[in-house]
């Protein structure tokens, strides 16, 4: 499997998850997983995808899905599975 970690940050607005959904949708990238949050319009989402039928390389979507954003006001960051995994295990091991 080959998975990625999408983080999506910026301000509510209508549609930013159906914009984010259907392009990974397009493209037949699996979302595994997925949990939002709004705080006081601030808009927050996590999504866990796999990327392993998906008709696109890792990094053309990674760039696709960052001008996405910005058309929709909001950043989106993509990761590859491993790296979020391994920044995190460093993360812990220097506390």
């Amino acid at each position: 499997m080959n998975k990625v970690i999408i983080t999506v940050v910026g301000k509510d607005t209508v549609g930013i998850i159906a914009r984010i959904c259907t392009y990974l949708a397009e493209h037949r990238a699996n979302i595994l997983d997925i949990s939002q949050t709004i705080v006081q319009g601030y808009f927050h989402m996590m999504m866990i995808v796999d990327m392993s039928g998906a008709d696109l390389e890792f990094l053309q979507a990674a760039d696709e899905l960052e001008h996405l954003g910005e058309d929709i006001g909001v950043v989106v960051k993509c990761q590859r599975e491993e790296i979020f995994e391994s920044m995190h295990r460093l993360t812990s091991l220097s506390q």
